[in-house]
């Protein structure tokens, strides 16, 4: 595996040690992580969701994100991440941190959708 950019959809500002967040569009922050060089950005959320412009996946495709650790989110969002070249894994669940060394260990599932209904549609 070469170097890639992870991003995890987090609960706020708090980067490796925050908490994975609940739902893909709507959380507050994405973080970022590069496998190579262990650096990390924090992205605010700034989609239509959280009463800005654009998408989520669209944000995280212009910051060359490639692979998406959630711990779930619609088909919606699954199909857009898709369209922008970005995998998605679920299942995550702790924190930032926990859930890209779960990834590394193989130990989450590929893009399934949640089913809490349509709140996580996006």
């Amino acid at each position: 595996m070469g170097a890639m950019r992870v991003c995890v959809p987090s609960a706020g500002p708090g980067g490796l040690d925050d908490l994975v967040g609940e739902h893909f569009g709507r959380s507050p922050t994405y973080t970022i992580y590069d496998t190579e060089t262990g650096a990390v950005e924090i992205l605010p959320n700034t989609s239509e969701h959280m009463g800005g412009a654009g998408l989520p996946a669209e944000l995280l495709a212009q910051a060359g994100v490639e692979v998406v650790i959630c711990a779930g989110l619609g088909r919606r969002a699954i199909g857009l991440l898709s369209q922008n070249g970005i995998e998605v894994c679920t299942g995550a669940t702790g924190t930032v941190r926990e859930a890209i060394r779960a990834w590394r260990e193989g130990r989450l599932g590929g893009a399934a959708p949640c089913h809490h209904g349509g709140s996580c549609d996006r």
